[in-house]
């Protein structure tokens, strides 16, 4: 996972840089954005679906840390 997350914020960030370097022509500005979105939608997913397993897991490691 840490790799495809890796991968894209790589990519994300590449598109951020080819705006902030004004590279981006106007027929790619629409690919581009909605490439981005979808990046970041994705991203997003993930870090909601995490944050409910380590919500999930954290009473049980309380549990083992607490020797319950």
């Amino acid at each position: 996972m840490s790799d495809d997350w890796n991968e894209a914020a790589e990519e994300l960030n590449a598109i951020v840089a080819s705006f902030d370097q004004g590279e981006v022509s106007v027929d790619d500005l629409f690919v581009k954005l909605e490439r981005a979105t979808q990046i970041i939608e994705s991203l997003e997913e993930r870090l909601v679906a995490t944050k409910a397993k380590v919500e999930e897991l954290a009473p049980r490691i309380s549990r083992v840390a607490t020797g319950e």
